[in-house]
């Protein structure tokens, strides 16, 4: 009957897990590293994007998000959507092709891989002979044309991958029909390039790397006409007309030539150097569009003079008079060109570039052409991340004026609505206003919405105005000088460089029902900012606060503190420094906390802590933990090794003493089962504790004992059981904490009088674990609120008739203490024997989909990158579960954890992985993509057309869509 029960209470308690907790890996926010290869679909109206380490990522409208991942480990070189298909193929820098579709299940839609293959030659042939270098999804669908090194052209049937071996054309037919003066003078090399004629598309031109082109009659299987070049080609693009054909080459030139039939061709009708006639880079692609509005666009990627400028990332748009190189921060990887249908005229609309580090998007319909902000795929890493801090249930009122103050840094951007706007975004509204903030180590705090599927930039913050610096504010790098040849123009938000490393970024903290911000930085500076809606000229006041407090024998060797500027400083609409604490020696600000009710805000580095009161503008205490030695603890090498010794040897004091009570009290028959008894609980004290604590031993002097890990202010007993008072608590590296009784004065004299702390408790760990979390827990077991959380009733007062418990979370355990008295009640160790340390701790609330009731529960995270829910107050594990790779320490390092069982890591320096342990609170994409309307002319007996692309006929794409756009007022977006 015992055994029954004991199995009905565990079934109950794990279908209380299961309506709590779910891990889900959900979504992945920011710009995708190391991209490779870019697509898009006009006629699904999604963006591709294959990256180094073989993902493919589809974005369509703001929340329409899909992933994929290649079971090989390698590049994708090649991303091509089949023409009026939900299908793409994918090439590898394997060579393999991969077939990919959308299909939907239940009501929402999938990436799949469905096939894959791998062209393979005749037996003997040399790799060359299969290697793919370039790819055309042929109009029709049905058809995949690969060109290889060898100079061969495959033609292959999709999606089944079956080669049409009777339509291959070898690099021997081409050669055969070539004249032989240039058959003789070179060899054609690798195939560059393969283009559709816009008019037939049963014709294609070939183009080789050493310059010839060939016009290709599908259906003959013969040559129509040949190009012959005397530069090494780079790329191809046939106009709109049928009849012209640009071609750019090695030497910053681009010529045009004209399809006559007349074969063959030796001279181009225009050859040209946009930029002048020293050696230039290549010319890596080009396009040509009409435009209503005059002159076509010409827009092409390199061709920058070598010598002066051959290290810049350039495109060149030319339009009429207007001439601009966009120069960009990093490397270019692909780029397309949108076209907009409206009112009987085909227009470019947006000129879309992926660039090593960004998405770039030009708006070429507004005079400037100014940049589009994108909602997605932002570079969260413009300036390398430092830091996170996430916020919940921001309301309402402090979420609009951030964004007033966001918008008012964003007038250069274009007005223009996102053009890439594919797919179905069936996601539910977000239930609440999420902030996840990240600090850089230029100085500056991003606030991003983090409340859906999109994390989409709100507002910027920057300190770098506070401090002298090496940097002029008026410097304008987005305009080049005027009259400057080559045109240039900066674009893009990537900017990997600090002007002083400094400025860095290190902790946020914010407090949502007040408005007040806490930022710290490298150089041991903490300033403290208040959101204000209008601009305002101000002095940043600084106090020196003196760590160290005169101890003799250290002498700081690091960097020196950061100037602050004397002058006032004007500073624009959101949040505005007002008080400055600069930390002596000015090392890394390592914790920070802030109370906006008692208006303090307390700070801790390598060196100790202190608080100070920014209502007032003073430091109120300092507390130096460094020991008199420099890094050696104040209590001397008590290790745990030793602690295990010791209890060892406490535990046979107590049998030999066991056995000398027992002789006096108890007859001879008994003492063997006496002594069996506790032999045998001493063999169990011997052998668990060394398996839960099998771990090197702390020595006092071999890490920063003295480096503050956490702060934290609490309302609780720390004096007597009768009366609460503030407190401040502080947990260092070397296990020891410390509490500190605060007199904070009433409302009415908080101007006058000052607040004053004085030591209260101290506490040292025995295993002297690093102490990474403090969390008081009221007299239900439950954490006490945030600071003016119950003022606004968001949260029930705390229970302050029972006895209050102090957690204290260390890297090896977690142990709760009564309050006031500061005694041990329970205790969870942390097994160690895989080496597991906790690495990141915060409390999240829990709860089922169909219960609104809500219970807390500790989340932690480990140096093995797993997840632990660990049960308040019992502390009980729940549930474990892996999820950062244990060799990602900078993935491990960047956690940050919400409120409601969710967190977020860097797992790649652009980009945050998004995670959810709750089965009530899960973000993630859901979408429908479906298939496109076949598009086809209405009068069958008209001419064939060239095919987009994606496969839609150009001119009657251009007058069915033309015609929908006037009976419905819209306007529809092509890509070229």
């Amino acid at each position: 009957m015992k055994r029954f029960r004991r199995h009905g209470h565990e079934s109950q308690r794990d279908k209380h897990k299961q309506d709590l907790y779910q891990f889900n890996k959900t979504v992945e926010h920011g710009f995708p590293h190391q991209p490779s290869a870019l697509g898009f679909s006009p006629s699904l109206e999604l963006l591709a994007i294959g990256t180094r380490s073989g993902a493919i990522k589809l974005y369509g409208t703001p929340g329409v998000e899909f992933m994929g991942l290649h079971d090989e480990n390698a590049a994708v070189t090649q991303v091509h959507f089949l023409p009026n298909q939900v299908g793409m193929v994918t090439l590898l820098d394997d060579n393999s092709l991969h077939m990919w579709t959308l299909r939907a299940h239940n009501g929402m839609s999938e990436l799949l891989e469905i096939g894959r293959f791998t062209l393979s030659g005749p037996p003997g042939a040399p790799p060359s002979v299969t290697r793919v270098t370039a790819v055309l999804a042929h109009s029709s669908g049905e058809l995949l044309m690969l060109g290889t090194e060898g100079g061969h052209v495959f033609v292959v049937e999709v999606p089944g991958f079956k080669e049409l071996e009777e339509n291959n054309i070898s690099v021997e037919n081409v050669q055969n029909r070539i004249p032989e003066d240039y058959v003789g003078r070179r060899n054609l090399e690798c195939v560059e390039a393969l283009h559709e004629n816009p008019l037939n598309p049963r014709q294609v031109l070939i183009g080789y790397s050493r310059g010839l082109m060939v016009l290709w009659d599908l259906d003959r299987q013969r040559p129509i006409q040949h190009f012959l070049c005397t530069q090494q080609l780079e790329s191809v693009w046939w106009m709109e007309d049928g009849v012209n054909i640009l071609s750019s080459h090695s030497d910053g030139s681009y010529c045009q030539w004209t399809v006559t039939g007349e074969d063959p061709q030796t001279e181009p009708e225009k050859q040209e150097t946009p930029y002048g006639a020293f050696p230039c880079k290549a010319i890596s692609k080009i396009i040509q569009l009409p435009s209503k509005q005059g002159p076509p666009f010409l827009i092409f990627s390199g061709g920058m003079p070598r010598a002066s400028y051959g290290d810049r990332h350039c495109i060149s748009v030319i339009h009429s008079k207007f001439h601009e190189a966009l120069d960009f921060t990093s490397r270019i990887i692909d780029y397309f060109v949108i076209q907009c249908y409206g009112s009987f005229t085909c227009e470019p609309s947006a000129l879309v570039v992926l660039v090593e580090e960004e998405l770039v998007v030009v708006d070429l319909q507004s005079e400037g052409w100014p940049v589009i902000q994108t909602p997605y795929l932002v570079p969260l890493h413009c300036s390398a991340i430092t830091c996170s801090h996430h916020v919940s249930s921001i309301p309402l009122k402090l979420w609009e004026r951030v964004q007033a103050a966001g918008a008012q840094q964003t007038t250069h951007y274009s007005r223009k609505p996102w053009p890439i706007i594919g797919g179905q975004n069936l996601s539910p509204d977000p239930p609440q206003r999420d902030l996840l903030l990240t600090g850089h180590e230029d100085g500056t705090v991003r606030f991003w919405d983090a409340s859906g599927v999109c994390l989409y930039p709100m507002y910027k913050l920057s300190t770098a105005g506070v401090f002298l610096t090496d940097a002029d504010p008026n410097d304008n790098m987005n305009q080049g000088s005027e009259g400057e040849w080559p045109p240039f123009r900066k674009v893009g938000c990537f900017d990997p460089y600090s002007d002083d490393p400094r400025l860095g970024i290190q902790k946020i903290h914010l407090c949502k029902y007040s408005g007040y911000l806490t930022v710290a930085g490298t150089a041991g500076q903490i300033l403290i900012l208040e959101l204000n809606d209008e601009g305002a000229e101000q002095m940043v006041e600084a106090t020196v606060v003196d760590l160290l407090q005169g101890q003799e024998g250290f002498r700081w060797k690091g960097q020196a503190r950061l100037d602050v500027r004397e002058e006032p400083v004007l500073f624009p609409p959101g949040f505005q420094p007002f008080a400055l604490v600069q930390c002596q020696p000015p090392a890394v600000i390592t914790a920070i906390a802030l109370h906006s009710e008692w208006k303090l805000v307390a700070f801790g580095t390598s060196h100790g802590f202190g608080f100070y009161d920014y209502h007032q503008k003073n430091n109120i205490m300092v507390k130096c933990t460094l020991s008199p030695s420099d890094q050696v603890a104040m209590e001397g090498p008590l290790s745990r090794v030793k602690s295990i010794k010791k209890s060892l040897r406490q535990s046979f004091r107590r049998i030999r003493r066991s056995r000398v009570s027992m002789r006096k009290h108890h007859t001879t028959n008994a003492l063997p089962e006496i002594n069996a008894r506790l032999e045998a609980e001493a063999l169990h004290e011997m052998e668990l504790a060394p398996v839960q604590r099998k771990i090197e031993a702390r020595s006092s002097d071999d890490s920063f004992t003295g480096l503050v890990r956490t702060l934290y202010f609490a309302d609780t007993f720390v004096s007597d059981s009768s009366h609460s008072t503030p407190s401040l608590w502080a947990g260092t590296n070397g296990g020891a904490v410390f509490a500190y009784v605060l007199r904070v004065p009433s409302l009415e004299r908080r101007a006058e009088d000052p607040v004053v702390a004085h030591a209260a408790k101290e506490i040292q760990l025995m295993h002297r674990a690093p102490v990474v979390g403090l969390v008081v827990l009221d007299g239900k077991g439950t954490p006490l609120p945030e600071p003016l959380e119950v003022a606004h009733d968001l949260a029930r007062s705390p229970e302050m008739h029972g006895s209050h418990h102090l957690l204290v979370v260390s890297e090896e355990q977690f142990k709760l203490f009564t309050l006031p008295k500061v005694s041990s009640k329970s205790k969870l160790k942390l097994t160690a024997v895989d080496g597991s340390r906790v690495r990141r701790v915060g409390v999240a609330w829990f709860g089922s989909r169909t219960d609104e009731q809500l219970e807390s529960s500790l989340v932690v995270l480990t140096n093995q990158g797993e997840l632990h829910v660990i049960s308040l107050p019992s502390i009980k594990m729940m549930v474990r579960y892996p999820c950062i790779r244990k060799d990602d320490v900078s993935g491990i390092a960047s956690c940050v954890f919400t409120k409601y069982g969710q967190g977020f890591y860097l797992m790649s320096p652009s980009e945050f992985e998004r995670f959810s342990l709750s089965t009530r609170w899960v973000v993630e994409p859901r979408c429908l993509v479906e298939a496109p309307l076949q598009m086809r002319p209405k009068n069958p007996s008209s001419p064939v057309h060239r095919d987009q692309p994606d496969g839609v006929p150009t001119e009657h794409r251009c007058v069915q869509v033309m015609e929908h756009a006037l009976l419905n007022d819209e306007k529809y977006y092509e890509v070229v």
